[in-house]
């Protein structure tokens, strides 16, 4: 399996290139900006895109969903904020951005397969309303991608329209559930694991 991690954009988000093996379709898990460095580690493994993902729908994590010309995945309760400027910020930044292509909603539990990779939804409401989590089910069992919900030794902002409340029961209730070895490749910054969290995040109080 291929899973390269990439940091793009002026807010240093972590994007996610998953593929089965070389010259195979890929998963990008929030292309937020920088098409170019995308584009070479696509080329340099020989991938070629089939779909994207967004973990939320702010901004700095979904800038380049359209230059690959394939479906845009999304939580049903993010799904407006990839169509309106306002919503996602970027009219706050000064370049108003509005996703242009074809936006599939996600459900909470929903699996999303590709060749061996196999994706299980988790929904993190807290950051955003509609922001999700995904636990790898295929090939490996202990890899979570969580989005801006849970960072090493850190927690989403919720000033950006979230909840502080319905983060922290996101977090207690349906990820720190999962394993203690289960590693975390958060929207932003180091990895980390769901024990590292429980034991050290002195903003859960856990």
């Amino acid at each position: 399996m291929i899973l390269k991690t990439l940091i793009v954009g002026a807010m240093e988000v972590n994007c996610y290139i998953l593929a089965s093996h070389r010259n195979s379709p890929a998963i990008i898990i929030d292309p937020g900006d920088d098409e170019t460095k995308i584009r070479q580690v696509l080329e340099s493994y020989i991938l070629k895109p089939a779909f994207v993902i967004n973990t939320h729908g702010h901004f700095d994590h979904i800038g380049c969903d359209d230059k690959f010309a394939v479906p845009v995945y999304v939580y049903s309760q993010d799904e407006e904020l990839l169509k309106d400027a306002k919503s996602n910020f970027s009219s706050f930044l000064g370049s108003a951005y509005k996703v242009k292509s074809e936006i599939k909603t996600l459900k909470d539990r929903e699996i999303i397969k590709l060749q061996d990779i196999e994706l299980q939804v988790i929904h993190t409401p807290g950051h955003t309303a509609g922001s999700i989590s995904f636990l790898m089910r295929k090939p490996k069992d202990n890899i979570l991608f969580t989005g801006d919900t849970l960072f090493y030794r850190g927690i989403g902002r919720t000033d950006l329209g979230g909840d502080e409340e319905v983060l922290m029961r996101s977090i207690r209730e349906k990820l720190f559930i999962l394993p203690d070895n289960t590693i975390i490749y958060p929207g932003h910054g180091p990895s980390s694991t769901i024990g590292e969290e429980k034991r050290n995040n002195q903003y859960l109080y856990y």
